[in-house]
């Protein structure tokens, strides 16, 4: 029996055996079933053995080859740990830095005067921006997909993180133009705590409290508090201001976001009794001492300044 067989067969091998059928596994790789089929024909004529049996309705696997998959599968993830191995050290190479964020930080032009800066200091330096869907708070810091990223706070898991404030603003109330309380010039926190609101996804933990105003909510009716009513959930600005336009529910919105949803149909108002929001950028703390993110975080820093 030669070994002399491609990576590529064997994810070819696996895949099949996975789905035991030719055509679910040729949509999965992006190829033609007939040159799968041929490709599984010519690993086949390579090792010796049957891999399947083809049957009418779908594939199974012979002996020989449930016996050869366990193995596939290894060499498989050993290849893509290695190549994951090797992309890192690309990456390190050319000193690539991914900032995470949920939305563009806008603010007056924020995001290219700190890429501005650091790249004036580290002109060889490669910045990746990477958009993160609002069910993660952490824009990519918690699994690793982002080394820096543009983040409301609070963050769940704080500790792990350290952060420098980007913007103090206002909580905002975004409601529909034909809404009663759209009327008022400011409103009171008190005037909206029985209103349906938009939350942000389950995952997002204390943030989605936090857009909630949950503490404001338990200083309420004397301490005994008055817990939200949820209209609908949302996970981006497009989601949010078509849940307004519809009248699911109102929700609040950090000053300098009020732009990103007011596109019509949507007005914004001031509200009494309710703390401000932050906007920070954050790294994770074991990260703090590598070149790139401390020079990213320094930049941001004076520019903010």
């Amino acid at each position: 029996m030669t070994t002399d067989v491609h990576v590529r067969d064997l994810r070819y091998f696996a895949t099949v055996a996975e789905e035991l059928h030719f055509t679910r596994a040729a949509e999965r790789l992006y190829v033609s079933q007939p040159a799968l089929s041929k490709q599984i024909r010519a690993l086949e004529r390579q090792l010796g053995v049957e891999l399947f049996r083809r049957e009418p309705r779908g594939v199974t696997l012979t002996d020989a080859g449930a016996a050869l998959l366990p193995h596939a599968r290894r060499v498989l993830a050993d290849w893509s740990e290695g190549a994951a191995a090797v992309d890192a050290l690309r990456a390190a190479r050319h000193g690539t830095l991914v900032v995470g964020m949920s939305t563009s930080p806008g603010r007056g032009g924020l995001l290219p005067a700190i890429r501005s800066r650091f790249t004036a200091a580290h002109p060889e330096a490669v910045l990746r921006l990477r958009q993160v869907s609002w069910d993660d708070p952490t824009a990519g810091l918690a699994d690793g997909s982002t080394d820096v990223a543009f983040v409301w706070l609070p963050l769940p898991d704080a500790g792990r993180y350290a952060w420098t404030v980007v913007a103090e603003e206002p909580r905002l109330i975004a409601l529909p133009d034909t809404h009663p309380l759209a009327a008022h010039a400011e409103l009171d926190f008190t005037d909206l705590a029985d209103e349906p609101f938009l939350a942000l996804p389950p995952d997002a933990g204390v943030l989605r409290d936090f857009w909630l105003a949950l503490d404001e909510r338990l200083a309420l009716d004397g301490g005994a508090g008055r817990p939200p009513r949820i209209g609908a959930e949302i996970a981006g600005t497009e989601e949010t201001y078509e849940a307004l336009v519809a009248g699911l529910g109102i929700c609040f919105v950090a000053e300098g976001n009020a732009p990103l949803i007011t596109l019509g149909g949507v007005t914004t108002r001031p509200v009494r009794g309710l703390g401000p929001s932050r906007y920070a950028l954050a790294w994770r703390r074991e990260d703090a001492g590598r070149p790139l993110v401390r020079a990213y975080a320094q930049a941001c820093r004076r520019v903010v300044a």
